[in-house]
Parts: C-alpha cells; structure tokens; sequence
C-alpha cells in the first residue's frame, strides 16, 4: 500500500493547488515532480529562470519550488521578480538548493523566499513544507476575504448613515441660516442717489438682507426714479447702482 497521501483539494479554489517546479537539473526536477503529483499537487515545469518567470506570470501558480543556480535568471533575481510583479506578489516561494551557507540562506530570504531547503532534500520534506505553506497561504487568503467583507459591510452601513443624514444636515444648515428679509430699516444706511440715466434724485424704497449666512449678509437696496426711468438696484459691498426690470429679489 502507498503511504503517500492523496493530492490536496483547495476548496476556496475549487481545483487542486498548482505548484511550478523550476531545475536546470531533469532528473532531479522529475524526481521532485513525480512525487508531489501524486502527493501534494499538481505540477508545471521550468529549466530556467526566464522560462519560470513568464509561467508564474501566466498561470499564477499556488506555489513556486525553485533551485538558486539557473540559467537565464537565477533563483534570487527570479524571486526578486515575482516579488516586485503585483501579480505574483503573494505566491509563496521555496528555494531547494545546494547553496548551503548561511549567506546563501540570507540572500534568499532577503529576495523574498518563505522557505529554504538545503539539497540533499527529500521530497517528502518538501511535500510537508508546501503543504504547510498552502495552509498558511489558504488562511491569510480566508482573512483577507473576511476583512473585505467587514470593510464592504462598513462602507454600506457607512452609505446609508450619510443618505440618512443629508436632510437632516441640510435642514441644519438652513435652521442656522440668518434671517433673510425685506426691511425699511437695514443694518447700513441707503445712499442717496440720482438716476444715472436723467439726473433725477432717486427715491429710496427698501432693502433686503441676504447672502450666505449672518456671517456673510449682503445688503441691496432698492429706489424708484420719480422721473419714471425705472427702478434700480444698488448693492453695498460692492456699491455698484443698477437698473432692474422689477422690484423682486435677485
């Protein structure tokens, strides 16, 4: 009886997870490959860095396995890479390879690799390590759904407060707005005028007080020409005198 246990089964993905193995080396690349199709995963394979590269951006792989040693890219610049591309950012990467000091770990680490095997590795070994990598990878997936949804359920609770709140605000603001009015005794006193059209001295009529609140009031004032050119307009912030075709408020 095999003692291997069957292929994973992402069900937040709906397929079994996909793995892209990359090894200059074929036998020792199928040996990997063989055992972690019938084990782990299903498998895609690269000889190179470059060849890697373009895969990963392709397909999106569940998980990378890589060797440092490649021709084209070599293992940390692949890394590096997939790191900086967005759609790849997030892929877990495992670097199995014959680089065994300590710098060499370090280098790969600092590239961006969530794991380092030193060959001789088993492939049992690196089938424990991805399958523990797709779980943690599964569970921050699974967090990051949860805090899209708790965000997207704020933002819709968030929406309708605002849509609630609108009128309310705007009857606040009107309820704060300073008294607007018509008045025969305004805070500034009306000039006296003559019509600019015949001379005649204007009659003064009313005033009214407006603008945007009582912070901001404006103050027009309004006169009749005796000699019958009309009634007239004349603003105090601007002392501007004119002619308007009736006596309603602008």
């Amino acid at each position: 009886m095999d003692p291997r246990p069957a292929p994973l089964t992402s069900p937040d993905l709906g397929r079994s997870p996909l793995a892209l193995l990359v090894d200059r080396d074929v036998d020792t690349r199928k040996m990997y490959a063989e055992y972690l199709r019938l084990s782990v995963c299903d498998i895609d394979e690269a000889d190179d860095g470059r060849e890697a590269l373009a895969m990963a951006i392709a397909h999106h792989p569940d998980v990378i396995i890589t060797e440092t040693r490649l021709p084209g890219i070599n293992g940390f610049d692949l890394c590096r890479l997939l790191r900086e591309d967005e759609s790849t950012r997030g892929i877990p990467i495992v670097f199995v390879t014959g680089d065994a000091f300590a710098t060499d770990v370090k280098r790969a680490e600092t590239a961006g690799a969530d794991s380092v095997l030193v060959k001789p590795c088993l492939p049992e070994r690196l089938a424990n390590e991805i399958r523990r990598l797709l779980h943690d990878s599964r569970h921050l997936r699974e967090q990051a759904r949860a805090v899209r949804d708790k965000i997207s359920d704020q933002m819709s609770r968030s929406q309708g407060v605002l849509n609630h709140s609108r009128p309310t605000f705007r009857r606040t603001l009107l309820n704060r707005a300073h008294n607007r009015r018509d008045t025969l005794d305004p805070p500034a006193a009306p000039p006296a005028l003559t019509c600019p059209a015949c001379d005649h001295p204007l009659t003064y009529v009313r005033s009214h007080i407006g603008g945007v609140n009582e912070h901001h009031a404006e103050q027009w004032d309004y006169y009749d020409c005796g000699a019958g050119c009309g009634t007239f307009q004349y603003r105090q912030r601007t002392r501007k005198l004119r002619r308007i075709a009736d006596r309603s408020v602008d």
